[in-house]
């Protein structure tokens, strides 16, 4: 079981003292438990961007040491910047990484807050799914009026201009708070060397800056076309999930639309990007390329990856090129290397894999399958065998494709290729999904069984245990199921150089449909539940006609071929 894993990506209203921005990550680097993945800190924002992962006390430890440190040396009496700030932390948000759900950043938030405003005696708002009141679940709701503001939000009299700290201190009439916008903990007053703090529960937020060759002015029109709040309530943006101002970035000399995406499933980066394009167009302006603020989820980056690839037709399969191919369609180096190992969250984080069977070398592997353990089984090598089988025939369409020889066939294989290689990554994973669903059975037979409360949680919860243990076979026999049409298509048109390879590989993904059937049949049994025991059988059974049938007819296709 992988262990869990929280991102804190606390803002501190710092970017321009170089021994504040080191000693905020010293103290996060010092907590136990803790990795500090990034630091990124900006002049002309005077802002610096932490980035590091850890298991939930940790993170909450991790933050509270760099507020500790951020109080003795950051006076937001004295803050300048161009990035729109509440406090010395401004934000400190919690977002679940691995083997964690929302809950538990919710409970994150609300303690770290618990703990920084006890502690230091400063307000601390909450945000995201952190915040129970939705006219200020979003950070900009929260931080309109910003650090200046703060007195004239919380108090319903306040004259701005002429109250003090010391006017609020002394119960002066104007010291009337309003409710709607007491600080969720810590004292409803200002902190004159600190401000205010967000906490918050967020999905992961990709803070994306792109460049533009215009002014700040010019750079901000594109950003209130395209956030989602756009100009004004009768006048909306162009793009939902995203925040986004326009500001000068002196230490480059450019201007620049800074987005926050706030969700990358429903705005994407490259739509982010197409959309400040077509606004800097419209002005008559250059776009040079674009930066990633922190770090980065794997997947948004392949996003934009397999939007390229669709818009100009293009043939790419392995990670790694996808990855160096958004980077050159955003111009991530523009400002600086984008390395993908220091940037990519996933490459980023403690390896807590080297346990697992697909990490394992092949002699390994096999070792581990022969040792006198119930563990791995019949399952992962199923999986494992059929990964093998989708792996070759992945090879017999790279060994065909892009050679002058068979290149009328290249607009099928660009077809073919991709759905073998998307089900050899599926199968990989099952390898281990396999071995896990038996030990979670095996653990709920270890259950307690002394009282009838106990007997009823041990028999549903190793009903659970063999649903699950039959779902990952099944979802062998699925994956399969899909490659039967396009084995036959590759079949016929394939180098003939390779005809043993397919045979070998169709072969391999029949043995794994039929070692999955198997392992449905042997679970099933142990199913009280009828109506579900039944589906499945059938369900399997189909499968498993499916790949006698599919590998019949792709084998008799290869047997007739001639060269």
């Amino acid at each position: 079981m992988k262990s869990k894993i929280v991102e804190c990506v606390p803002n501190f209203s710092e970017g321009q003292n170089q021994e504040v921005i080191d000693a905020i990550s010293a103290a996060i680097r010092s907590t136990n438990g803790v990795s500090l993945l990034d630091v990124d800190p900006g002049p002309s924002t005077n802002r610096t961007v932490y980035t590091f992962v850890g298991n939930p006390d940790a993170v909450i430890e991790g933050a509270l040491n760099a507020a500790r440190v951020a109080y003795k040396f950051i006076d937001m009496a004295k803050h300048k910047g161009e990035h729109p700030r509440l406090g010395a932390l401004d934000v400190c948000p919690f977002i679940p990484v691995q083997n964690v759900e929302m809950e538990e950043c919710i409970f994150c938030a609300r303690k770290f807050a618990e703990k920084l405003s006890a502690e230091l005696k400063v307000p601390v708002y909450l945000y995201g799914f952190a915040s129970e009141q939705e006219y200020r679940k979003t950070v900009p709701q929260i931080r309109a009026g910003e650090y200046e503001g703060i007195l004239e939000k919380v108090f319903q009299n306040c004259r701005l201009k002429i109250c003090t700290f010391h006017c609020v201190q002394s119960k002066c009439t104007c010291s009337i708070t309003k409710p709607e916008w007491l600080p969720d903990f810590g004292p409803a007053e200002l902190v004159p060397n600190w401000g205010a703090t967000m906490a918050g529960a967020r999905k992961f937020l990709i803070a994306y800056n792109v460049n533009v060759l215009g002014t700040k002015e010019q750079a901000h029109r594109i950003a209130l076309d395209i956030r989602e709040q756009g100009r004004s309530k009768d006048e909306p943006g162009k793009l939902k999930k995203c925040q986004a101002i326009g500001w000068w970035l002196d230490e480059a000399n450019i201007a620049q639309v800074s987005i926050n995406l706030t969700d990358h499933d429903v705005t994407p980066i490259h739509t982010a990007y197409e959309e400040v394009c077509k606004g800097a167009k419209d002005l008559k302006l250059a776009v040079t390329g674009s930066q990633i603020v922190g770090v980065v989820p794997l997947r948004a980056i392949l996003q934009v990856a397999d939007f390229y690839i669709s818009k100009e037709n293009l043939f790419v399969l392995e990670e790694d090129q996808k990855i160096h191919l958004a980077i050159n369609r955003l111009g991530l180096n523009s400002l600086g290397p984008f390395n993908p190992k220091e940037r990519i969250i996933e490459y980023m984080l403690p390896d807590d894999d080297s346990g697992s069977l697909v990490n394992k070398s092949v002699q390994d592997f096999v070792k581990t399958v022969a040792a006198r353990t119930p563990a791995p089984g019949g399952g992962s090598v199923a999986a494992a065998v059929a990964a093998m089988g989708s792996a070759l025939s992945c090879m017999v369409g790279q060994m065909t494709y892009g050679k002058r020889q068979w290149e009328r066939y290249d607009s099928q294989m660009r077809r073919v290729i991709p759905v073998m290689h998307e089900a050899m990554k599926e199968l990989l994973s099952v390898i281990d999904a396999d071995t896990n669903a038996f030990n979670d059975y095996m653990a709920a037979l270890k259950l307690p069984k002394e009282t009838p409360e106990d007997i009823v949680m041990r028999e549903t919860a190793m009903e659970a245990g063999l649903k699950k243990a039959i779902s990952v076979p099944m979802s062998v026999a699925k994956a399969v199921s899909k490659l039967w049409d396009p084995l036959k298509e590759l079949a016929t048109i394939a180098n003939f150089g390779t005809k043993s390879d397919l045979q070998v590989g169709v072969k391999c993904l029949e043995t794994g449909v039929l070692g999955a059937f198997y392992n449905v049949i042997i679970n099933a049994e142990g199913i009280k539940d009828e109506k579900y025991k039944n589906g499945v059988l059938n369900e399997i059974e189909e499968y498993r006609t499916l790949a006698e049938k599919g590998c019949q007819e792709t084998l008799l296709i290869l047997q007739e071929r001639r060269a």
